[in-house]
């Protein structure tokens, strides 16, 4: 897992190089990391689920054996994340 925040004090960190593992060109910079990558594991995990059922939650919830209103809870607290993200 990419870690996506700093162990010292806890703040967002930054790509600042990126490399071609054929020709070892490298990029430096500094780029925020994209918005699912700033996401938990276990959102992310989440996400994928999602993805992978188009979108159907009655699917996931049966999948992950929790109820459909648990399903669509955990979905709103991704909802509320990134909305909160992009502010």
């Amino acid at each position: 897992m990419l870690p996506t925040q700093c162990p010292s004090c806890q703040e967002q960190l930054n790509v600042t190089c990126l490399k071609c593992a054929h020709c070892g060109t490298e990029v430096h910079g500094v780029y925020d990391l994209p918005l699912l990558a700033r996401l938990t594991e276990a959102d992310q995990q989440f996400v994928l689920r999602f993805v992978k059922s188009s979108g159907s939650l009655k699917e996931m919830a049966t999948q992950m054996k929790l109820s459909y209103p648990t399903v669509r809870n955990l979905l709103n607290e991704i909802i509320q994340k990134i909305n909160d993200d992009e502010k």
